[in-house]
């Protein structure tokens, strides 16, 4: 709905994840049960964390922050997702849509800067271990902490700044389930070579940085590794990247696949199942693998849970 030929949307209608009428409760009950578990074992990892001083380590404190992000960025894409399965037209305004990207942005960037900071702090543990606690003290996780949410609102800001500077013309369809990037760039009348160039330039930043620092440190750590005589120790050293390196996997490989392709490769729906799988189904994920993978976070939930039966 344009006011006049030159004025951007006042709102836009997302048509969703599918429009065949038959899947949409389903899908709305499948969504429904991604966001629970996604909930339950965030919100769970981040009590468990806070409740146990034992955990009070860097690597758990980025633990937390990962679930922080991981819980925010689903709750700023899924509860108007799940409206688009149960409404006949799935309104968004404008400003609620640039609302949602800028959150999606600030968070979906966070989580590759702190994967990137949880890699490095496994490097450290593994390849410098008698300097472990003076090189990760408080004051350095505090540091890239910073780092993290910083580069994300940045990247953020970066982001929506960009598509502010976007005319919007025609229909004002979206062909997503929420407002991303690419398929407002569809409807834009004034895109240009610029607008995609600064977008691949920020993508490359976003995920090229990360990517860069964690292949190094694992590069150092697979060095490091080697020289290890026992075999014992190498399988300790291993079992303790097993699941950081799971997460690495998942969500930088979705989100490579959508953002560092030409646009004209795939058609937009493949983009949607990608985005799903790295907004969605990643955060649900990742509370499961680390908890389910490591010892000192089972042995915490037993003692948690044993504290709550005897009281």
């Amino acid at each position: 709905m344009a006011a006049d030929n030159t004025s951007s949307m006042t709102e836009f209608i997302l048509t969703g994840l599918t429009n065949q009428p038959g899947l949409q409760l389903p899908l709305f009950f499948l969504f429904l049960g991604f966001y629970v578990v996604t909930m339950v074992g965030n919100l769970g990892l981040i009590t468990l964390i806070g409740l146990n001083s034992n955990l009070h380590i860097p690597m758990y404190i980025f633990l937390f922050n990962l679930s922080f992000i991981d819980f925010s960025c689903s709750s700023a894409i899924i509860p108007k997702m799940l409206m688009s399965f149960v409404s006949k037209k799935n309104i968004i305004s404008y400003s609620g849509c640039m609302t949602q990207f800028f959150f999606f942005a600030f968070f979906a960037n966070s989580e590759c800067f702190i994967l990137s900071a949880m890699a490095y702090d496994r490097y450290v543990a593994i390849c410098k271990p008698l300097l472990y606690t003076v090189t990760m003290s408080p004051q350095v996780c505090v540091f890239l902490l910073l780092c993290v949410y910083g580069m994300g609102f940045l990247s953020a800001i970066a982001h929506t700044g960009n598509i502010l500077f976007l005319t919007f013309c025609g229909e004002n369809v979206l062909n997503h389930y929420m407002c991303e990037f690419l398929p407002l760039l569809e409807h834009s009348c004034n895109s240009s070579f610029m607008t995609t160039l600064v977008l691949c330039t920020l993508a490359a930043i976003a995920i090229g940085v990360p990517i860069v620092t964690i292949f190094l440190s694992y590069g150092f750590i697979l060095v490091s590794i080697f020289h290890i005589s026992s075999t014992e120790g190498r399988s300790k050293a291993f079992s303790t990247c097993s699941s950081h390196i799971m997460a690495v996997c998942l969500f930088f490989g979705s989100a490579a696949f959508v953002y560092l392709k030409p646009p004209t490769i795939l058609p937009l729906e493949w983009d949607k199942v990608c985005t799903v799988f790295y907004t969605i189904v990643v955060p649900m994920l990742n509370p499961l693998i680390y908890s389910l993978r490591n010892k000192d976070v089972k042995l915490a939930m037993k003692k948690t849970l044993g504290r709550i039966t005897f009281s």
